[in-house]
């Protein structure tokens, strides 16, 4: 007798809370059927709310070591489970095994890094203009933090949104993606075996038009976290402004990829092949457009589309070695085709793949997909694809690449690919995005700061720039 599906349910203020509607939750690779999570009611999202609120004060009051120590409890945790969680993250999201379990590894690494920063919060002494007089700057904690995530490393996000927050004393309500929700009431269960004082953390599900307007409306919320689209960031925006909440919003990426002629080809097809097709093309900070300099585009171009054309893909729980498998819905499947054959309508010619990918009707498969011919002002150049596919533009210099990287209305990531240090320095300076990375592939380091400008978002995450995101200052005169 096989198993039941799991009824998943919230949890608030320490403890899981049934509810009367449930979303299903199936696996992109083979359209299976996962399990169920709660709808959860608004008035059960006031009181995980409230449940915050109460005991955020206690929390804030704790020496931030000691909230460093919960930290540590719930990375441990995640260590201890991180096989099952990996299989489970794959199931419902569709990545490959060995990137989920990366996602969880890299979730614990997280909680332990956050954790150091509970001997490093500071703040500052400033220099008086009166006789006898100090002034403090106090960093204090917002109050009660929303942290919405995606789908996308639904995991990772927890943890992003999480510990920054909780060990600069907040205290936090998580909604899950309702695409990838199971992983995050798995880690609820992990919560409830440490000794985190209830209230917290808390998590709640549902749609965003429901749920995570509820939070993102909230006056009881101090500050919302999200990452996902523009057009989801845009309502959470027109949602806060009623009570001025605090807005930190990752959004979407166009990321340009540059490569001159005196770049390592070799080296700038591994790493563009791998940011493309990491988690099948399903990164903000992948690469999302190529301008290559004409003295060395017909190489890299063949050299590019034979490395696509290699890659791996399927259903990563049935099948070793794959290198990506299906994007998490039939929406986004649907987009990337519809940006396809946009793009071949307007002339950009299909190197290799192309098509939605015959699986036996089963599953939401694209082809590993490079595009030549491409041109600025084509759709495929200018919007976010979310998928495995590379359009590629010929360039003739440095000066035209980096004008066309920067004629764009996201600012997230960027890359360039060359031997020569003063273009790599004229990059730096001269190219307008959060983050560049110069001969390797988009991933950001946990000590970093990830953030964008435009319509990449508001603020960013990671390392001391992004602790700090949680907390404001406080100003003290003290007259003596």
């Amino acid at each position: 007798m096989s198993n039941p599906l799991p009824i998943y349910q919230s949890y608030i203020d320490g403890a899981f809370s049934a509810g009367d509607n449930h979303i299903q939750v199936f696996n992109p690779a083979n359209g299976d059927l996962l399990g169920s999570v709660p709808e959860t009611s608004l008035s059960e999202v006031e009181r995980a709310i409230a449940a915050a609120r109460s005991a955020q004060k206690g929390w804030a009051r704790k020496p931030a070591n000691e909230r460093a120590g919960y930290l540590r409890q719930i990375a441990t945790k995640v260590r201890e489970n991180a096989d099952r969680l990996a299989r489970i993250i794959t199931a419902e999201q569709g990545k490959v095994l060995g990137l989920a379990l990366v996602e969880v590894n890299f979730t614990a690494d997280y909680l332990d890094y956050m954790a150091e920063w509970g001997r490093r919060l500071e703040g500052e002494i400033l220099t008086s203009d009166r006789p006898g007089e100090n002034i403090f700057v106090f960093r204090k904690p917002l109050g009660v933090v929303a942290g919405i995530l995606p789908w996308n490393f639904p995991f990772f996000l927890i943890a992003r949104k999480l510990a920054p927050a909780l060990i600069t004393g907040n205290t936090i309500v998580i909604k899950p993606s309702e695409e990838t929700p199971i992983n995050c009431f798995e880690f609820a269960k992990l919560l409830a075996q440490t000794d985190l004082p209830k209230g917290v953390v808390n998590i709640v599900s549902g749609r965003g038009a429901t749920v995570g307007n509820a939070l993102s409306a909230s006056a009881g919320v101090d500050m919302v976290n999200f990452t996902g689209s523009v057009a989801t960031g845009q309502r959470i925006m027109a949602a806060a402004a009623h009570n001025i909440t605090k807005l930190n919003l990752e959004l979407g990426g166009k990321a340009p990829a540059i490569v001159l002629a005196d770049a390592d080809l070799d080296l700038a097809v591994k790493a563009i092949t791998a940011s493309r097709v990491i988690n099948t093309g399903q990164v903000c900070n992948c690469a999302e457009r190529v301008y290559v300099e004409r003295k060395v585009a017909d190489q890299f171009i063949e050299k590019v589309s034979a490395s696509m054309a290699a890659t791996r893909y399927g259903d990563p729980l049935a099948e070793e070695g794959l290198d990506m498998g299906p994007l998490v819905n039939k929406a986004g499947l649907d987009k990337v085709a519809q940006m396809v054959e946009t793009a071949v309508g307007d002339g950009a010619q299909v190197i290799t793949g192309g098509a939605v990918a015959d699986r036996d009707g089963k599953g939401f498969h694209y082809q590993p997909t490079v595009l030549a011919n491409c041109r600025q002002d084509m759709e495929i150049m200018r919007q976010e694809i979310f998928g495995p596919v590379l359009p590629i533009q010929i360039i003739d210099d440095l000066d035209q690449a980096i004008d066309l990287a920067n004629d764009c209305e996201y600012g997230l990531t960027s890359s360039i690919y060359t031997r020569d240090l003063s273009a790599a320095m004229r990059a730096c300076n001269e190219i307008d995005f959060g983050e560049t990375y110069i001969n390797r592939e988009n991933f950001e380091a946990m000590q970093g700061f990830h953030a964008g400008i435009r319509k990449s978002g508001i603020g960013g995450a990671d390392g001391k720039h992004g602790v700090y995101e949680f907390t404001h200052t406080h100003v003290v005169y003290i007259q003596i």
